[in-house]
């Protein structure tokens, strides 16, 4: 079983973490209004033109795993609505693909989460295996059981060893600003501000 992950926003999270932990945000929801969605990535490499190992990805990943695919750099569709109707049903959160899907209407009205380059309406073939676990997927190097955060602000992989970490600051830095009055806020950034533009020489001031 995957243990339960805090409910916590890729905008946070990306406070906390190196720009190369961020995806090209190229790779994007697929459709309007789609949950944010998180959990373990399981990784798929495919062969450019061919979609064999993203097939066998989704009889193979955990339930409540993110499918984190790595296309193989062309635009035919690695997924179709029967995939992912397969995903959803085995309990898969969502596929993350640095690639193409087709079917989207279907996929959108069944309400599972893709995010992707885009769609494109021919799909590869099936002919072609390779070894998985660690890939390349819009710009961060993913490995198989690292955490995946994503919704419509962005997509955040958290390393498996720092995960745990990294997912409790974050909760505690949304919770500690959720309780936060906003002239309060306003106050603290303000200072921040001026002591900034004093520190680089502005001696201009701000508006009262």
């Amino acid at each position: 079983m995957i243990d339960p992950i805090p409910d916590v926003s890729p905008t946070s999270l990306a406070d906390l973490v190196a720009e190369d932990r961020i995806m090209d945000p190229a790779i994007r929801p697929l459709w309007d209004g789609m949950p944010r969605v998180s959990g373990p990535a399981h990784v798929v490499q495919c062969a450019p033109g061919d979609n064999l190992m993203m097939h066998t990805a989704i009889y193979r990943a955990a339930p409540g795993s993110v499918i984190v695919v790595d296309s193989g750099g062309t635009r035919l569709a690695v997924a179709g609505g029967n995939v992912c109707a397969v995903a959803q049903r085995r309990g898969i959160a969502a596929f993350v693909v640095d690639g193409y899907i087709r079917d989207l209407e279907e996929v959108r009205e069944m309400g599972f989460p893709v995010f992707a380059r885009g769609v494109f309406p021919k799909p590869g073939g099936k002919n072609v295996v390779l070894p998985q676990g660690e890939t390349v997927v819009g710009g961060v190097t993913v490995s198989t059981g690292d955490i995946v955060v994503a919704d419509e602000e962005g997509i955040v992989v958290l390393e498996a060893a720092r995960a745990s970490g990294l997912l409790q600051s974050a909760a505690e830095r949304e919770s500690a600003e959720t309780g936060q009055p906003l002239d309060d806020w306003e106050l603290s950034h303000r200072r921040k501000i001026e002591t900034a533009l004093t520190a680089g020489g502005d001696t201009e001031g701000l508006l009262a």
